[in-house]
């Protein structure tokens, strides 16, 4: 079942990458049905919150007509960051499931496991590595065309 929603969520995060933003994707499911999907748009909306979670989490609230997204469970292609993370938190969501870890940014467990801190009174359930190599892949790829678009930009002037 995990891989089934992550392989939505890269369909978003290529999605992303045809508009030239950062491969991320983002699926919630609620009782085994994809009730929002989001992906990154930081690039095109120029806001540093419109991360492919956010994006999704909004639209589930709409959804659901709350900000409670109990027992949904949100499936997105890299681990979440401080912002995402607590927005996850917030919203009650009751399980985490990413593919590739961040070790720059990622807050469950590469940076900082925002989650093992005493004191919240809500722990979302949380599992990384779901189709990691081919979320992770999509990342390293990007980032490569970037560097090397970028390179010719300079040799050329």
């Amino acid at each position: 079942m995990n891989e089934k929603y992550m392989r939505e969520a890269i369909k978003l995060a290529k999605k992303a990458e045809e508009k030239d933003e950062v491969p991320i994707g983002c699926v919630i499911v609620k009782n085994d049905k994809i009730i929002a999907r989001g992906y990154n748009l930081r690039e095109s909306k120029q806001q540093s919150i419109a991360h492919a979670e956010i994006m999704a989490i909004q639209k589930a609230c709409k959804k659901v007509g709350s900000w409670r997204l109990e027992d949904c469970e949100l499936y997105v292609t890299l681990e979440p960051c401080s912002m995402c993370t607590g927005a996850i938190l917030q919203s009650r969501i009751n399980k985490v499931i990413y593919g590739a870890k961040d070790p720059k940014g990622g807050c469950i467990e590469s940076c900082i496991k925002l989650y093992e801190y005493k004191g919240f009174n809500h722990y979302p359930e949380t599992t990384g590595g779901i189709l990691e190599e081919e979320c992770a892949q999509l990342l390293k790829d990007f980032f490569k065309k970037k560097r090397e678009k970028k390179k010719k930009q300079i040799t050329k002037d």
